[in-house]
């Protein structure tokens, strides 16, 4: 993205029209060359490339391979619009110069366990690959080249991109089936990349960390004999995974000898380690990640050195790499940026340009001793004693409250047919209830205003009244849209996370230290240094204002304990259920004050529930959904059975852990659902769920606007698998990131469509 969300600018000023795609493409190249200029200058020796994308490095793939599906290739859009179009949808009207073309965008889901988002590939029966004519892997190493740098291009595997993947709607092919078609695309890039002049390239296959099922576990041993094959015509390949341990997958890794070099992550994983060592060929070289490429502590030198030393022990350091243990997409640009952090807090952190310094000093450490990088080491050795002796981590009320927690606090006080019956008594919705989930479009002059208060030009009671008015303005547009329970809008929040973190007490926050999470989009993750409690209420003030403005239920909208914890940089040296039970006992204090305020619907959302579950299944997993479940009904369990809670999921693969979607216990669930196939609903069903369900109906990251057919048809599918009493009506997810006419147009839609539905089963009863 750039030191400054170079890339964010530049390519939402190109949406808008204010960019051309020649200045586009060129701020894109200048990115490239800044990136790698920060790494040669930090001394990194072998540096990546094709690790740039206008938008996600999926979809990079899906182009760079013509696996576009149809519906994008038959308006004859430029290769770069296209490519967007995929990304988030393509709307606009016919005009003399040509037809309409209204296409939305590809599914989006979270990359492995990362707040990252990938954009699916989406396959057809009979799928066709075919290599870009202007390779971008080939066109981005020959740039490097030309400015003095010779990279590394990094690829995504043709067994992972395939595993990633799924059949188009009305299609039935299984992705794992295209991969001889796909292979010969993989031959012709290596070749080109040869001829280009790289010597080796790294091809990530992170599906390994995965329970595969045998079809694809079979596939990566002949798949790589084949690309192997190719001998002095392809560059050298390093085989990467990351994100988690491949011992379950060992045989895999015995059959991939005839490659250059494996990478594993053992910061994640570092039992992992002996047993990769022991099925490696002969010659073959180990990359050791040992530089956290996902949270923004600084390493350990000491441990990381130890960790490298086991593996040149045994194969001589002439076959080991220093390396992060992931791409450092995952983490914020440089702690240069951050100038007003305590000094003591910011002593304790790495960011990506740090990071990068990082490995050259372990490495020089691991080549020429220890002593070669004594000031470092020193320096790096207080770093890392300071914080663990720091007052600032510890706080004894949280520990002695947490040890007063009681069974009876994780449970509601009725089962959920006695508390529908008194919500229904007490918010009297109609049948088809419509809802927004919490955001309503941030605008250009809500930003001033907030960055005036933060500046201090203007006083907290001007500010004060200017969310007032934010709020008048949003109810009033809710009683004209109609819906049925009315948020507040948030204009008083900057980011779902960080605005309660800085209303909470163990918390950081940084100015700069931006992160991508899908497209344009990038969050700032808060960081969690110590305990965790609630000094004052966070957002009674805004929704209890809101609530005696409203002719409807009012909304409290919180974000849930997990989300909090995964949304944020969290603590490396307690685990996280301890975090996550802290920030719990806040939410719930918050919760029974909204309660008592008047709020008698209060939405805890917990997009990152899955988000956090261990890639594989087994004794972790169940650990996992056992304390985060636990925390949610902690933080909800508070109220009476009148008082409606309701959580919302981001996209998620909600089969994988329904038991403890179920385990929740919220009244209404809202789930991100626009882009899936309405079958994945059938879970529901087969699990019998009894409460209400709020499954999206059109996709919020997208400007393209859903016609009220379009809505009815969305709606209609989800019948097929949900009965009218459980279906509330809403969008995907909150409405931050939208303009306000799209918003109102597809609101309007939405609540028409609703009313439809009405009227329909009110003449059938």
């Amino acid at each position: 993205m750039g030191v400054n969300r170079d890339l964010k600018k530049a390519t939402e000023a190109y949406w808008a029209g204010k960019l051309s795609q020649e200045d586009l493409v060129a701020e894109g190249k200048r990115l490239r060359a800044e990136h790698w200029k920060i790494q040669k200058d930090a001394g990194v020796d072998i540096i990546p490339s094709n690790d740039f994308s206008f938008y996600d490095h999926v979809l990079d793939h899906i182009q760079l391979f013509g696996a576009t599906p149809p519906r994008y290739t038959q308006h004859n859009l430029d290769p770069i619009d296209e490519f967007f179009a995929m990304g988030r949808g393509h709307q606009k009207p016919q005009t003399d110069k040509g037809p309409a073309v209204d296409v939305p965008s590809l599914e989006m889901v979270k990359w492995f366990d990362s707040n990252y988002h990938y954009v699916k590939p989406t396959l057809q029966d009979g799928q066709k690959f075919k290599l870009n004519a202007n390779p971008k892997p080939v066109a981005e190493f020959l740039e490097a080249k030309e400015a003095g740098v010779v990279t590394r291009p990094v690829l995504l595997g043709p067994v992972s991109f395939l595993t990633l993947g799924k059949a188009d709607r009305g299609q039935k092919v299984d992705p794992i089936d295209l991969l001889q078609d796909l292979l010969p695309v993989y031959e012709e890039l290596l070749t080109k990349l040869k001829e280009a002049g790289a010597e080796t390239v790294q091809i990530d296959e992170p599906v390994l960390v995965f329970d595969l099922p045998p079809r694809v576990k079979n596939s990566f041993k002949p798949a790589y004999e084949k690309l192997g094959s190719l001998g002095d015509k392809a560059p050298r390949l390093v085989f990467a995974t990351y994100f988690g341990d491949i011992v379950h997958n060992i045989d895999v890794l015995r059959s991939l000898q005839n490659l250059y070099a494996i990478h594993i992550d053992v910061v994640r994983n570092p039992e992992q380690l002996e047993t990769v060592i022991g099925a490696l060929g002969p010659k073959q070289t180990l990359s050791v990640g040992v530089v956290d490429g996902r949270n923004i502590w600084k390493t350990n030198f000491k441990k990381a050195i130890e960790k490298v030393e086991v593996a040149t022990q045994k194969l001589g350091k002439d076959r080991v790499l220093v390396a992060s243990s992931s791409s450092l997409l995952h983490t914020p640009h440089t702690l240069a940026s951050e100038k007003k952090l305590d000094e003591e807090v910011k002593d304790w952190f790495s960011f990506a340009c740090e990071k990068a310094k990082e490995l050259t000093i372990i490495a020089k450490a691991v080549t020429d001793g220890p002593a070669s990088v004594r000031d470092e080491m020193e320096a790096n050795a207080k770093s890392i004693e300071a914080r663990a002796t720091s007052k600032l981590t510890n706080d004894p009320k949280v520990k002695e409250r947490q040890a007063k927690i009681t069974d009876e606090m994780f449970e509601r006080k009725s089962p959920f047919p006695t508390r529908i019956a008194q919500q229904q008594s007490n918010l009297n919705l109609p049948m088809f209830p419509t809802t927004t989930i919490g955001s309503f479009p941030q605008t250009k002059d809500i930003r001033i205003q907030r960055n005036k208060f933060t500046k201090g030009e203007i006083t907290a009671e001007e500010y004060e009244k200017f969310i007032e008015k934010e709020i008048q303005d949003v109810v009033k547009i809710q009683d004209e849209l109609g819906l049925d329970v009315y948020v507040h809008g948030e204009p008083e929040r900057n980011d779902m996370v960080q605005y309660f973190g800085e209303r909470l007490t163990g918390y950081v926050f940084t100015t700069h230290a931006w992160v991508q999470s899908y497209g344009s989009r990038c969050v700032r993750p808060p960081i969690i240094v110590g305990d965790i409690s609630r000094p004052k209420a966070m957002t009674v003030k805004e929704s209890k204002y809101a609530a005696s403005i409203s002719k409807k239920p009012m909304k409290g909208m919180l974000t849930g304990p997990i989300t909090c914890l995964r949304w944020s940089f969290p603590r490396d040296d307690i685990h996280q259920s301890q975090q996550a039970q802290q920030l719990a006992l806040a939410l719930r204090d918050e919760v029974v004050d909204l309660e008592s305020a008047g709020i008698f619907v209060i939405q805890v959302d917990e997009p990152a529930l899955r988000e956090g579950l261990p890639l594989r299944s087994g004794l972790a997993r169940e650990d996992y959904l056992s304390w985060a479940v636990k925390s949610f009904r902690l933080s909800v369990a508070g109220v009476k059975d009148s008082t409606q809670i309701h959580s919302h999921f981001c996209y998620s693969e909600f089969q994988d852990f329904f038991s403890a979607i179920a385990a929740l216990d919220a009244d209404v669930l809202s789930i991100e659902n626009s882009k899936s196939d309405a079958k994945l609903l059938k879970v529901f069903v087969d699990e019998a769920y009894p409460r209400h369900i709020g499954p999206g109906v059109y996709d919020i990251h997208s400007p393209r606007i859903p016609s009220e057919q379009e809505v009815k048809d969305r709606v209609q599918e989800m019948l097929e698998y949900l009965s009218p009493e459980q279906l509330w009506i809403d969008p995907d997810c909150g409405l931050k990131t939208r303009q306000w006419p799209e918003t109102k147009a597809a609101l309007t839609n939405m609540v028409n469509a609703a009313k439809s539905f009405r009227a329909q089963y009110a003449k059938a009863s």
